[in-house]
Order: C-alpha cells, then structure tokens, then sequence
C-alpha cells in the first residue's frame, strides 16, 4: 500500500530494512494472512509475491500491515505481510472510517465559507 505524503513521517526513518525484513525474511515472500481479512484461506493465504493471485490472477504485490493502523507502531507482532487483496480488506473499515472524518471535516469548513 502507498504512503499517502500527510502520514510518511510517522513511519520510522528505516521503514524500507523494517518492511523487507518481515516480506522476505520473516514471510519467505508469502502472505501472511490466516483470516484476519475476513476471508477464510482455510489456514494461511497462498499468494505469492510476483505470482498469479489465486483468487484474482492478478500479478501479487506484497505489503506490510500495521495490524492496529498505526505507523509509528513497528513492533513484529503488529506487522504482517499481506497480499494487496488481503490487505485492502483487512483496512476496509479503517478506509471507511478515514472516508468519513475528512468528508465530516470538509463539510464542516463548507459551513464555514
């Protein structure tokens, strides 16, 4: 998942060593997902980084998880490499609830002008 520019300096400054760590080392390029995004893999998720999706058939890319959505937190029990579908739909309340307080905010300033 990109960075978005407003959150980048909450990730520590060795993010990239930290983020390679847990996708190559720790996770042998797998996903790491047994569930948590609400899909049942029947144990741990098989995509595989630079392979077919076995789902999507889409090219897999392999991402780091903050599992309490917060960057500053890289603690390894908090990060879990993730294929792009698993990750988008462990975050989807977290992209909802994000969706919702800047459109709460936009409108709050519109009632301003």
């Amino acid at each position: 998942m990109p960075i978005r520019p407003e959150n980048r300096k909450r990730y520590p400054a060795n993010w990239a060593e930290i983020s390679v760590a847990i996708r190559k080392t720790r996770a042998a390029y797998r996903c790491e997902c047994e569930g948590e995004c609400d899909t049942d893999h029947g144990g741990r998720c098989t995509a595989r980084y630079n392979e077919p999706h076995p789902v999507t058939g889409s090219n897999v890319v392999l991402t780091v998880a903050h599992l309490d959505h917060t960057p500053e937190n890289c603690n390894d029990d908090n990060l879990k490499a993730m294929c792009q579908r698993c990750h988008l739909r462990y975050d989807r309340g977290h992209h909802s609830d994000t969706r919702r307080s800047r459109k709460a905010i936009r409108d709050l300033f519109a009632e301003l002008d």
